[in-house]
């Protein structure tokens, strides 16, 4: 009979320190310096494939903002933007801009709303971050809009390679206090999903699934993962 066990490994937050940079150095080293400061540029638009960690970085600047006390807000494209002015939020992270069209029962007011934010947060030097799929010259969006987007710091994230994304298991495994065999994360990177979130999520449930049985991570306990978890595979 399987033990049932609390599931008391610390959150995974997203950091600027726990982001595998790989080939987004340059990124990462200019988000820094914006939330230090040391840059007059504020306004970012970060594009780049699902999976690639657009989510985590922004979700991490939000994070990096509040520890310096700043008011700081994270929100996804699908739902209402805030209203700075009322809020005085000086850093504000809209994700996945692409969905202000999809999900907006009226789609242009969305995109007024973030029109307007993106002035309000220029001229009050707040810092400003957008991410979508696709380079600001292709996003069906209002001209005007896609014309501010492009105005600041454009980057496209790029995804990790192979052994990026092997460190960044075994610093994942790490934060979890999890021994992670060599064997387990090449099988991982052969047969599991492309995108690191996904890649995660299954190291997650290896550890609990090895917790649970009292064994050590192994190729054959994360067989038994994947296949309860189709999606991973």
């Amino acid at each position: 009979m399987s033990q049932l066990l609390l599931d008391i490994a610390p959150p995974n937050l997203p950091t600027l320190d726990n982001f595998v940079a790989g080939r987004n150095l340059e990124l990462l080293s200019a988000l820094r310096n914006s939330l230090a400061g040391n840059t007059g540029e504020r306004c970012f638009y970060i594009w780049g494939e699902s999976g690639s960690g657009k989510s985590h970085l922004l979700q991490a600047c939000v994070t990096a903002a509040q520890h310096m006390q700043q008011q700081a807000i994270y929100v996804h494209a699908s739902g209402a933007l805030p209203q700075v002015t009322d809020m005085g939020a000086t850093l504000v992270a809209v994700d996945d801009v692409e969905q202000l069209v999809a999900s907006a029962q009226n789609g242009d007011a969305a995109q007024t709303g973030l029109f307007n934010l993106y002035n309000q947060m220029r001229e009050g030097g707040g810092m400003l971050l957008v991410s979508g799929k696709e380079s600001p010259l292709h996003l069906k969006l209002r001209d005007d809009l896609r014309t501010r987007l492009g105005w600041g710091l454009v980057y496209q994230l790029h995804v990790l390679s192979d052994e990026e994304k092997a460190q960044a298991l075994l610093q994942h495994a790490h934060s979890r206090g999890l021994v992670l065999p060599a064997e387990v994360t090449q099988y991982l990177l052969r047969h599991g999903r492309r995108d690191l979130p996904s890649l995660m999520a299954v190291l997650d449930s290896l550890d609990k699934h090895s917790l649970r049985l009292h064994r050590a991570p192994s190729v054959p306990l994360l067989k038994e993962v994947m296949q309860q978890e189709p999606r991973a595979k």
